[in-house]
């Protein structure tokens, strides 16, 4: 089975090899730190402690096999080699929602990276898949859980 490419900008890949690094050297250690301290209290049937260690070093370990593999399947973005002519990951779109007559700009993000607090989207969201590939006065139609409706490009930058 083929690994999916996970789409990262720059910025997001160092994001990233910043937290697999933390989680790896400090993280571990303090969590190393908490079952030695845990083991110290005695009988580990009843040591809530331990238990409470030894989960969170399940889950630290489990973030570090998520962010290699992650990191290993990473195509970066080049903001060098990308085209303002068609919507692709690494994009600034400015869009019409065409019933509700509203304007919204979003940049076109891996699914790693996006958050709808700062306008990036996915490039596997309803309105993400809609747009990659379109070009400025395109209009195309979002099919979302709630049902389809149709939006315009108005705008491509970097």
């Amino acid at each position: 089975m083929s690994e999916k490419t996970v789409f990262l900008t720059y910025e997001g890949l160092k994001e990233r090899e910043r937290e697999l690094e933390y989680l790896k050297t400090e993280k571990r250690k303090e969590i190393s730190e908490k079952i030695k301290v845990a083991l110290g209290f005695g009988d580990l049937s009843e040591n809530a402690e331990y238990d409470e260690a030894k989960n969170e070093q399940a889950e630290v370990e489990l973030k570090i096999v998520k962010l290699e593999k992650m990191l290993k399947n990473a195509k970066i973005i080049d903001e060098e080699e990308i085209s303002t002519d068609i919507v692709s990951v690494g994009i600034k779109v400015k869009i019409l929602d065409i019933e509700m007559e509203e304007e919204e700009v979003y940049t076109l993000v891996g699914s790693e990276e996006a958050d709808p607090m700062e306008n990036k989207i996915s490039d596997e969201s309803p309105v993400g898949k809609a747009i990659l590939g379109a070009k400025v006065n395109d209009v195309v139609t979002v099919s979302s859980p709630n049902g389809e409706y149709e939006i315009k490009i108005l705008e491509i930058s970097k």
